[in-house]
């Protein structure tokens, strides 16, 4: 139930939802399976060492069950709008984009893996939606739409791709989820929209006047009482560094009137910030994805997960509470993270968080809570 006027608003927040590729194959009507990596022919070896990780996935698996535990924690929070990156594009387009080493493609007949989830906002702007070229984006389009699915961050055209996608709220309010993409997070410079190609909303660098052109976009759209958020695809896959150039854009939004800033492509959290009582998130991590089992990066523990829930003071945009929700991928299948996983994931948070003056700690149910040092 959606919050009355004045109320405040409680967003659900993700970072990457990834249904495409390894996950694509173990849903009810797999795609094709066929890949042009360096080392890998067949989506089907995903599953295959996901498996060998940590046993057997069931084959078809119900559309469900990428979400797993997830779904319970959504329904309980009950949130006013929920929002994520999709990162796949949703066609059966074999136009594999060249110079690109990865590409993520889903079965439209698979999207019920996605409205399972009830997404208000599905964020487009990142660097997997064009991997089977403009055919295949246009189809993720038409998909997405004939759904009732809100998207934000690509389009038919430069006009399209900026704008923003609109959740209502009764007694007027709205909440804009406008999105947009950096060459840092391997988004090509040739996937930007123009005025007569389709493609993201991409942004060069995080630079001062990156922000004051998507500031422009935002005050062209916003009404008083809407709430805006920013979602932005970029940095680097690991880390938890946040450069200068990022924190400043970020601030320069805030400052030009955004209520939450959405980052995500890091393969795992970063850190998050309360800057001007407006919550920045650096990097929501994967949410859903086919890494289970790759090896490389173990220290960055991958295969922990969070759900973001904001709660934001509608009239003004101010952060009143973030709570998070640990979880777990085990068999392709998000399940609530146990003690000593939800523990490593506050300890986590809460030391790469001290540099923004943001402490975590633990809260009721099994969550974790971001406060402002103070």
């Amino acid at each position: 139930m959606r919050s009355a006027a004045g109320d405040p608003v409680t967003l659900f927040l993700c970072g990457d939802v990834m249904l495409g590729r390894g996950v694509d194959q173990i849903l009810p009507h797999p795609g094709d399976p066929a890949l042009r990596e360096p080392h890998v022919r067949d989506a089907g070896a995903y599953v295959d060492l996901a498996e060998a990780a940590n046993g057997p996935i069931p084959r078809p698996a119900a559309c469900s069950w990428p979400w797993g535990d997830a779904l319970e924690v959504l329904d309980e929070a009950a949130p006013d709008v929920r929002v994520l990156n999709l990162e796949t594009s949703v066609t059966r387009s074999a136009d594999f984009a060249p110079d690109k080493a990865v590409h993520y493609r889903m079965n439209p007949a698979n999207l019920p893996a996605l409205t399972v989830a009830r997404p208000d906002v599905c964020v487009l702007a990142n660097n997997h939606v064009l991997d089977f070229g403009v055919r295949g984006l246009a189809e993720t389009l038409d998909v997405l739409a004939e759904a009732g699915l809100g998207r934000a961050g690509a389009g038919r055209d430069e006009d399209e791709a900026w704008r923003p996608a609109v959740v209502p709220l009764p007694g007027g309010g709205r909440v804009l989820v406008f999105a947009v993409a950096m060459p840092s997070s391997g988004v090509p410079g040739g996937w930007a929209a123009r005025r007569d190609r389709p493609g993201v909303a991409f942004l060069p660098a995080p630079s001062p006047g990156c922000a004051a052109e998507t500031v422009h976009h935002v005050r062209r759209a916003r009404r008083p009482g809407d709430v805006v958020v920013v979602s932005v695809h970029w940095g680097s896959n690991w880390g938890y560094e946040v450069g200068d150039d990022q924190a400043g854009f970020a601030h320069a939004l805030v400052d030009g009137g955004v209520d939450l800033v959405h980052g995500h492509s890091s393969h795992h959290p970063r850190p998050a910030e309360v800057y001007r009582d407006r919550l920045i998130l650096y990097g929501c991590g994967d949410f859903i994805d086919d890494y289970e089992g790759i090896t490389g990066y173990e220290e960055y523990r991958d295969d922990l997960r969070l759900l973001y829930f904001a709660t934001v003071e509608a009239a003004s945009g101010r952060l009143r509470e973030l709570r998070m929700a640990p979880m777990r991928a085990v068999r392709m299948r998000l399940r609530h993270a146990g003690d000593e996983d939800r523990e490593w994931l506050r300890g986590t948070l809460d030391r790469i968080g001290r540099r923004f003056g943001a402490r975590t700690g633990p809260a009721p149910g099994g969550t974790l809570v971001l406060a402002p040092a103070g």
